[in-house]
């Protein structure tokens, strides 16, 4: 691919734009850590959530989609689409809760709810777990997809593509903290987001498919357009629906929709105005990521399904790529070498964008966990507010690197995708549950991480590796969840609860209500308990989040029959939808007041 000059001026513009935007955030960023990491909690809900969508829009996201359709058609989107329930369950939950306790980190959350040492240890351990080894692997992810799209596009070596991809993201990232993520990641978006739209158009008009209806009654295509998987096809059915939106969805700690919020979601929702404005953020983000966003990557998917139809394909249309990283998520940026010269610098762009926006988050996120968690609270308690910020700083550039490195042994998105929802797989009860049930202590959280954990290095390396009979993918999944479940849950009945003045502390601060602290209640004196609001609104939070949950499943499935051709479908589906939606905000009122 030829890019002309105007594509660089494109691309060139858009570098410095963001660094413009790093070095206007970086007067207030270096102030304090808080303000590093926080942007002063003086956000709006609005770029809140356009920033939450940009980060979940990463450079692998439409690389995984497409690797998803192609193997599974579309309602194989499924693994990622249940987790819509996890989200809504934090809107209408969570995002109230997590505002109301005013940490700085979610991982600040251990000691605010967990008592003694091993609260400690567990905040400190998973400072390095999550914010290191765990943010390395999302982070690799996101640079393999880059590796991909540097080296389709622009023709660049894996070394290349993270030498100039990293660089300009750690620059910003380390200058301009989460405001300067969070500023950039709106123009990030608008840019993403309006480059596929046109791509998805341009692409579905080339002379080798014709229009949206040779598309779709294409040979290639016709049999992967179903919403749900095929009911007789009883295996891919369980594998790709019944599980996900069954078990799933509650069950795996995944970014980005943790059940009960959390990673760089609580970090958005923390760095609020009020608790108003985390909610209405996080239900932005939960309408634009899995409303409006799908269809433009899945039309490409369905698209590239007649362009290359195989990876034989791929590889003969880029003989230079290594051909051990030829796979089906490299066909999106092969679709996106068909663009014409003079565009391409705008679409090369968006992809930029979308890796900058996800990288950088993730750089701060984890540099948060670094500083608040581990350092500040271990190392060096009285740590100036300007040596706080320092060491932010340079744990970003280290996080960028060693992500780098981890990308390069890598070889799709949708492998890595798996690992880490088997890694995942059993701890999301638990995260659901510890606001709401008193017994749940640091024990309990210590064993399903390190139960989940040592399932998933079974079944991905040992078992894999030791020539015993083949598990499903599907029973592996079941197998971690229901053993990690059973042994937290066992651990936590086994084990004392949280110390009563800390319990107590929490009931008063966060408030969170139900028959789970019946108990701490009790002990509680009249003056605690009068600071206590009465009532529970969490039964009504749950309702508006399966309503909210069908109003934009509704939304992106009449969207799809609208697609498909089929407008009597779409009108009704439509219309339920926005009948959902309106219901939804009268009964939301008295939770988002």
């Amino acid at each position: 691919m030829q890019l002309n000059s105007l594509d660089w001026t494109i691309i060139l513009l858009f570098f410095v734009l963001t660094l413009l935007v790093g070095v206007w955030a970086s007067r207030s960023a270096g102030k304090s850590a808080q303000d590093f990491f926080l942007s002063g909690r003086n956000m709006p809900w609005w770029l809140l959530g356009i920033s939450m969508v940009a980060t979940t829009f990463s450079a692998d996201t439409p690389n995984l989609v497409t690797d998803i359709v192609r193997t599974n058609g579309v309602a194989g989107n499924w693994v990622w689409w249940a987790f819509l329930l996890t989200g809504m369950l934090t809107v209408f939950v969570y995002a109230r809760l997590w505002r109301k306790s005013g940490v700085v980190t979610d991982l600040e959350f251990y000691e605010l709810r967990y008592s003694g040492k091993e609260a400690a240890f567990l905040r400190g351990f998973r400072a390095l777990y999550l914010g290191v080894f765990f943010n390395v692997m999302i982070m690799a992810s996101v640079c393999l997809a880059a590796i991909k799209i540097g080296g389709v596009m622009l023709g660049l070596s894996p070394v290349e593509t993270v030498l100039i991809a990293s660089v300009i993201t750690v620059i910003y990232s380390s200058m301009g903290g989460l405001k300067g993520v969070i500023v950039t990641d709106f123009f990030q978006f608008i840019l993403a987001m309006g480059a596929t739209f046109w791509a998805a158009a341009y692409l579905i008009d080339l002379p080798q498919i014709g229009s949206l209806d040779q598309l779709l009654t294409h040979p290639n295509v016709s049999g992967k357009l179903n919403f749900i998987p095929d009911l007789s096809q009883r295996e891919l059915l369980i594998t790709l629906f019944v599980l996900p939106i069954a078990v799933q969805w509650w069950s795996v700690w995944y970014p980005g929709a943790e059940p009960g919020g959390g990673g760089y979601i609580a970090q958005r929702m923390l760095s609020a105005k009020n608790e108003k404005h985390a909610i209405w953020a996080t239900l932005l983000f939960n309408v634009a990521h899995y409303a409006l966003r799908p269809w433009p990557w899945i039309l490409i998917a369905l698209a590239s399904l007649i362009i290359f139809p195989d990876l034989q394909a791929i590889q003969a249309a880029f003989p230079q790529m290594d051909a051990s990283i030829i796979r089906d998520d490299l066909a999106y940026p092969a679709m996106m070498s068909l663009l014409p010269a003079g565009a391409i610098g705008l679409v090369v762009a968006s992809l930029i964008a979308a890796f900058m926006s996800t990288i950088s988050s993730h750089l701060n996120w984890g540099s948060s966990y670094v500083v608040h968690d581990f350092y500040h609270r271990f190392i060096s308690p009285n740590a100036s507010e300007k040596r706080l910020v320092a060491i932010g700083r340079l744990s970003t550039v280290l996080l960028m690197v060693f992500s780098a490195l981890f990308a390069l042994v890598l070889s799709n998105a949708l492998q890595a995708f798996q690992i880490l929802l088997q890694i995942g797989a059993g701890t999301g009860l638990l995260f659901i549950m510890r606001w709401f049930w008193y017994r749940i202590n640091a024990y309990s959280e210590l064993t399903a991480m390190v139960v989940s954990f040592v399932l998933a290095v079974y079944f991905q390396v040992v078992h894999a590796a030791s020539g015993f009979t083949t598990i499903a993918n599907d029973l592996q999944f079941l197998l971690s969840v229901g053993i990690t479940t059973l042994c937290w849950v066992v651990v936590t009945l086994m084990t004392s609860p949280s110390d009563m003045g800390t319990l107590t502390s929490f009931v008063q601060k966060i408030q969170p209500g139900g028959p789970g602290w019946a108990v701490v209640r009790e002990k509680m004196s009249e003056e605690e308990l009068a600071s206590i609001p009465a009532g529970w609104n969490v039964p009504q939070g749950i309702l508006c989040m399966f309503i909210g949950a069908f109003a934009i499943y509704g939304t992106l499935f009449s969207t799809g029959y609208f697609i498909y051709g089929k407008s009597f479908e779409g009108f009704i589906l439509g219309s339920l939808s926005l009948l959902a939606f309106y219901l939804l905000w009268r009964l939301s009122k008295k939770i988002i007041a």
